[in-house]
């Protein structure tokens, strides 16, 4: 089986190096147009170059593919919206928009200053909303649309020196399980994915072995199977080296107390029962965990 991407249109934000590059790739393989979006920036975000996202486009038309480069600050709100009106009036629709941008400013919290932390969020967390919203009206009238949210072990699980980032990715899991709701009866589809991949982001982080086999083109190849027509929607997509897992936020069946009994001291002496993962659930929409209480309670 080939995942055919003809006449589907892209949008890749930091798509000049590491994963956007290797996500851009893929997709045009496929016969996908792309948008190579990347402001050229350093790792933290300073700086900018448009000459990566030249460079991917020309790696697609060496193979036949088209493409476009375009420099947007995804945190810069009219400089998306140019940015979609561009591609519409060059093809006319979009259906994949990979949010994939991002920087890092890494410190233990105790260190970190507010500017270091606001500034993760916003290129994390709030470009990937201005991207998404860009789009939005557009997937919901052509009754078609896939969006990836770029998450990360960091939030789900957290990781020593990236409060901002791990807040940041953890967040846009949040964004996903609503819009995949919101979206549905449009077609669109909504994942996230947690990718381990060796890029400049990574590098020094690990042994160079390691380093080594996180080949980011194998986590573009799940990224691939969070946006083609048969797509899951609302998955967390964890991938590196060659391997693949997805990732589920589940409740545990817990206790119920009733008002009289509900004090912190009983809950203290009640908390194995609390974390007792046995009957646990993955719920599929937040006021399924107000029924759960309620139901408890009518008990």
């Amino acid at each position: 089986m080939s995942l055919d991407f003809s006449g589907r249109v892209a949008i890749v934000t930091g798509a000049g190096q590491g994963l956007g590059r290797t996500h851009a790739l893929a997709l045009a393989k496929r016969g996908a147009k792309v948008v190579v979006n990347d402001l050229g920036a350093a790792t933290d975000g300073t700086g900018g170059d448009g000459s990566p996202a030249q460079q991917v486009v020309a790696e697609i038309e060496a193979m036949g593919g088209e493409a476009i480069a375009n420099g947007t600050n995804v945190c810069d709100e009219p400089q998306v919206a140019a940015m979609v009106a561009e591609t519409m009036e060059k093809w006319g629709r979009i259906d994949i928009l990979v949010n994939n941008a991002g920087i890092l400013r890494d410190k233990t919290f105790s260190k970190m200053s507010l500017d270091d932390f606001r500034t993760v969020v916003d290129v994390h967390l709030m470009g990937s909303v201005t991207c998404t919203k860009a789009v939005w009206e557009i997937m919901r009238e052509q009754a078609y649309g896939r969006i990836v949210m770029t998450t990360s072990s960091s939030g789900l699980y957290g990781n020593f020196g990236q409060s901002n980032y791990g807040a940041a990715k953890l967040a846009l899991v949040g964004l996903m399980n609503t819009l995949h709701l919101e979206g549905a009866k449009f077609n669109i589809k909504v994942n996230s994915l947690a990718p381990v991949a060796a890029t400049r982001m990574t590098e020094g982080l690990m042994p160079e072995e390691a380093f080594a086999a996180l080949k980011p083109e194998l986590v573009s190849e799940g990224l691939v199977t969070l946006v083609h027509e048969d797509a899951p929607s609302r998955m967390i997509l964890c991938a590196g080296a060659g391997g693949f897992a997805r990732s589920n936020i589940f409740e545990t069946k817990g206790i119920s107390l009733g008002e009289a009994e509900a004090t912190a001291e009983n809950l203290v002496t009640r908390m194995g029962e609390i974390n007792d993962e046995s009957g646990h659930e993955a719920f599929t929409q937040g006021a399924q965990q107000s029924m759960k209480f309620l139901s408890a309670l009518m008990k």
